[in-house]
C-alpha cells in the first residue's frame, strides 16, 4: 500500500503534462499562424520570435509594396519628373534606350497584361526590370519585338548582376559584324565607367573634369532623396577585328555612354509604419538591410518610421560599415563592431556578406544588460548563411529562392513585414500559455503532494487515494493542457518588453501565485481534514480500518481538492 502511495506521489509531483501542453500550444499557433502568412518550418522558432529583440530587415518587397514604376528620368540632359511622351526623345536615343533595356534584362521578366478588367498588368520576374520594360511601354517601344530581333541565344556574352558588381551587361554582334555592349546598373558605379554621355538630338558629349560628380550630385541624389531606386542605363560600341578579351571585364566595361538616369518609385506598404510602431512599442529595434543607395534607402527607413529625425543614429553603406568594424589587416574585430550595431538603423549598398557579419555580431555582443535574439529576412541564395546565423531566419514565400526557403525558420507567404509582428505576437502567446499551464500544474502538484505526504504521516493513510490522484493527473494534463495551450493572443502582448534569453521560465509573480494558491487550498483541505467531520456532523475517515470502503468524509477532502 505504501508503495503505491509512494509511485502515485511521484507521478503527481513530476509535471509531465508540461511535454504534451508545449506541443499543443506550438501546433495550435503554427495552425493559426498559418493564416497570418506565416509558414513555420521549424517549431521552436515560433516561440522564440516571442523574445525577439532586433528585426533586420530587406526593403524590397517586405517593407515595400515591390510593384515598381518609373516616376522620373533624365534624359538628354533634362530631368523629367514624369515619363515624357517619344516626341521629347530622338529617335536615335530612343532606339538605343528601348534596345539596352529590352535586351540587356532577364528575358524571363516581362509585363503581361491584366487578368481582369481594371488591374494593373502582371509583372513577371525582376520587378526592377519590369519597371524599366514598363518605361519602354510609355514610350510606345516594344520590348517584345527587340528581344524577338535577338533571341537569347544571339547573346554574345553576358555579364549578370552580382552584389559585387551592383551591374549587369549584356555584348550583342551588329550586322556590320562589330559589337555593342548594353549596361544598366547603380548610376554611382556605372557614371565613373562613362566617358560621355548622350546630348540633345542623341549626339555624344564627353564627361569633362567634375561633370560625373555633378551629375551624381544633380541628378542622382535628388532622386535618390525622394526614396527613388536609381538605375543608369549605358552602352559601348566594340570593335569586331580585334575581338576583345571578354574575360577582362573591367576592360570592357568602361569607357560607356550613358543613355540616361531613371528614379524607379517602390511605394512603402501602407501597413508597414504602424507594424514598425508596434515592433518599436514591443521592445524590438528593427533595421533596415538593403542594396539600394544610402540616400534612397535613408529616404524609405524615413518614411516607415525606423530612422526617426531626431536621434543620434547611424545610417551606413557596406564599405563604410565594413572600415568602421575591420582592423589594419582586415580582421573583423567584435569590440569595434559593439561601437557600431547599437546605432545603426540603415545599411545602405550591403552585401549578403555584410547581413550575416551584422547577424553575427549582434547575436555573439555582450554590450547591453541582455543578448540580442535577432531574426532576419532574406529572399536570395546568398542570404543563407544569415538566416542560418539568426535565431529565427524569415524567406520569402514569393520573391525567394529555394536555398534561401530551405535555411529559413519560417516562411513568409506575402513577403509583408506586418506578418512578422503576427509571429512576434503568436511567439510571446506561446511563451505565455506555456508559463500559464506550469503555474496551473505546479499549484496542483504541490498541495497533492502534501496532502498525501502529511495525511500519511500522521494518518498513516493517504486522504487522497492513488487512483484519485491518478484521475487528477490525467484530467489536468490533457483538458487543462488544451485549454491554456489553445488561448489566442491579445494585442496587449505587444506592448511589454522580450523576456530575453535568459529569464527563468517561472517568473517571481509565477512564484508567488503558486504559493499564494497552494496556501490556500492546504488550509481548505486540512481544515476539511482534521475537522471536517465536526463541521458536517460525519464519521471521521482518519480512524477507518486499511481495507474499508471510501467514508464520506475523505469524499469531502477529494471533492473539494478537486473543485479549487
Amino acid at each position: 500500500k505504501f508503495f503505491i502511495i509512494g509511485v502515485t506521489v511521484l507521478v503527481v509531483a513530476v509535471p509531465e503534462g508540461l511535454p504534451l501542453a508545449v506541443t499543443i500550444s506550438l501546433a495550435f499557433s503554427v495552425k493559426k499562424m498559418m493564416k497570418d502568412n506565416n509558414l513555420v518550418r521549424h517549431l521552436d522558432a515560433c516561440e522564440t520570435m516571442g523574445n525577439a529583440t532586433a528585426i533586420c530587415s530587406d526593403k524590397t518587397g517586405t517593407l515595400t509594396t515591390n510593384r515598381m514604376t518609373v516616376v522620373r528620368i533624365y534624359i538628354e540632359g533634362i530631368t523629367h519628373n514624369a515619363v515624357p511622351t517619344a516626341t521629347h526623345i530622338s529617335t536615335t536615343t530612343l532606339d538605343l534606350l528601348i534596345h539596352s533595356i529590352a535586351i540587356n534584362t532577364a528575358y524571363t521578366s516581362k509585363i503581361l497584361p491584366a487578368e481582369r478588367g481594371g488591374a494593373l498588368p502582371r509583372q513577371v520576374g525582376n520587378k526592377t526590370e519590369c519597371a524599366l520594360l514598363g518605361l519602354v511601354w510609355g514610350l510606345g517601344g516594344d520590348w517584345g519585338a527587340a528581344r524577338e530581333r535577338t533571341p537569347e541565344e544571339r547573346l554574345h556574352k553576358v555579364y549578370t548582376f552580382n552584389s559585387v558588381r551592383k551591374a549587369m551587361a549584356t555584348v550583342v554582334r551588329l550586322p556590320d559584324r562589330s559589337f555593342r555592349l548594353y549596361c544598366k546598373g547603380a548610376p554611382e558605379i556605372l557614371l565613373s565607367k562613362c566617358c560621355s554621355v548622350l546630348g540633345a538630338g542623341g549626339e555624344r558629349r564627353s564627361l569633362r573634369g567634375g561633370e560625373r560628380e555633378a551629375l551624381v550630385k544633380e541628378v542622382v541624389e535628388p532622386m535618390a532623396g525622394d526614396g527613388l531606386r536609381t538605375i543608369c542605363v549605358a552602352f559601348r560600341d566594340l570593335p569586331g577585328r580585334p575581338e576583345p578579351d571578354w574575360e577582362n571585364e573591367d576592360s570592357v566595361v568602361s569607357r560607356m555612354v550613358c543613355v540616361c538616369v531613371v528614379g524607379i518609385e517602390d511605394p512603402v506598404r501602407p501597413e508597414v509604419p504602424a507594424a514598425i510602431r508596434s515592433c518599436q512599442r514591443a521592445g524590438i529595434t528593427v533595421r533596415m538591410v538593403t542594396g539600394d543607395n544610402v540616400v534612397t534607402a535613408r529616404a524609405i527607413a524615413g518614411k516607415c518610421g525606423i530612422l526617426p529625425p531626431t536621434g543620434n543614429f547611424l545610417c551606413l553603406e557596406g564599405k563604410e560599415f565594413n572600415r568602421r568594424i575591420r582592423n589594419q589587416r582586415g580582421e573583423i574585430e567584435q569590440e569595434r563592431l559593439d561601437k557600431v550595431w547599437p546605432r545603426l538603423r540603415v545599411l545602405a549598398r550591403s552585401s549578403p556578406t555584410d547581413k550575416h557579419t551584422l547577424v553575427k555580431g549582434m547575436i555573439d555582443s555582450s554590450v547591453g544588460e541582455r543578448r540580442e535574439v535577432v531574426a532576419v529576412t532574406g529572399d536570395g541564395t546568398n542570404d543563407g548563411p544569415a538566416l542560418k546565423m539568426a535565431d529565427v531566419g524569415f524567406a520569402m514565400g514569393i520573391a525567394g529562392t529555394d536555398v534561401a526557403k530551405e535555411a529559413s525558420d519560417i516562411i513568409l507567404t506575402d513577403d509583408n513585414f506586418s506578418s512578422i509582428v503576427r509571429a512576434v505576437l503568436w511567439g510571446r502567446n506561446v511563451y505565455d500559455n506555456i508559463g500559464k499551464f506550469l503555474q496551473f500544474q505546479l499549484t496542483v502538484n504541490a498541495v497533492a503532494v502534501t496532502v498525501a505526504f502529511t495525511g500519511a504521516c500522521v494518518t498513516q493513510d493517504s486522504p487522497l487515494k492513488a487512483v484519485q490522484m491518478l484521475w487528477v493527473n490525467l484530467i489536468m494534463d490533457t483538458f487543462a493542457s488544451l485549454a491554456l495551450a489553445t488561448e489566442p493572443p491579445s494585442p496587449s502582448l505587444l506592448l511589454r518588453e522580450p523576456y530575453g534569453r535568459n529569464t527563468a521560465l517561472i517568473s517571481a509573480t509565477m512564484k508567488r501565485n503558486i504559493l499564494g494558491h497552494a496556501l490556500y487550498q492546504l488550509l481548505a483541505i486540512f481544515t476539511l481534514l482534521f475537522a471536517g467531520e465536526q463541521m458536517f456532523d460525519i464519521d471521521s475517515g482518519r480512524n477507518a480500518p486499511l481495507h474499508a470502503p471510501a467514508s464520506r468524509h475523505y469524499t469531502i477532502v477529494f471533492n473539494t481538492f478537486v473543485l479549487m
